[in-house]
């Protein structure tokens, strides 16, 4: 049986307007900054790592100052679903699969673990757990030096997860992030963009 999500718990929008929009979220929601670089930032309002993320198009896809070729771009990139449990998460995975559901992109973030999927219209979701044990340490990860090493992730391949998690393998063991990854690339509608 299908496992629905817990939560929803985040938005990521592509932007040419990043400090307007950081500046609009922060009045209109109280959300504060909890990592920002160049081309990316993640704000809060509560106990939640992030709330709202944005993609700024200026730095990830420089170009034409009219920006005639952004219309479908400007906007939501994603939605984020969490789940109770990384087996929640992975079982999911296995029976979304069985029904040839499969994710586009399978990545640990460093504060979460999520599989990345598109709808027939090509509408972009995030399924995800956190990795540590409180909202308080996920936000700690973006206040640490991690993050900024690397601010995407890495990948890694569910169906292995889950048949080790199903062999015993506990739960946090599987989601430590292990520095010498190769960082991931970005998958998705945001692959269009760095073109």
């Amino acid at each position: 049986m299908i496992k629905s999500p817990s939560a929803l718990v985040h938005v990521v929008y592509r932007t040419r307007r990043f400090a307007e929009m950081l500046q609009w979220y922060a009045t209109v929601f109280g959300a504060s900054i909890q990592y920002q670089n160049p081309a990316l930032a993640f704000l809060t309002f509560d106990e939640e790592h992030h709330r709202f993320a944005f993609a700024d198009l200026g730095v990830i896809r420089p170009g034409d100052p009219d920006h005639k070729d952004d219309r479908g771009m400007i906007g939501v990139d994603h939605v984020a679903w969490e789940y109770a449990s990384l087996r929640d998460l992975l079982e999911n995975y296995e029976l979304l699969k069985a029904a040839r559901i499969k994710p586009y992109w399978c990545v640990h973030h460093g504060m979460s673990a999520s599989l990345y999927y598109a709808d027939p219209d090509g509408n972009q979701m995030e399924f995800t757990v956190d990795v540590f044990a409180t909202k308080a340490e996920c936000t700690a990860y973006f206040h640490g030096d991690g993050i900024s090493e690397n601010p995407v992730g890495t990948e890694y391949d569910p169906g292995d997860w889950l048949n080790r998690l199903r062999g015993g393998t506990a739960e946090r063991d599987l989601m430590q992030m292990h520095p010498n990854t190769a960082v991931s690339p970005i998958r998705g509608a945001m692959t269009a963009l760095a073109l």
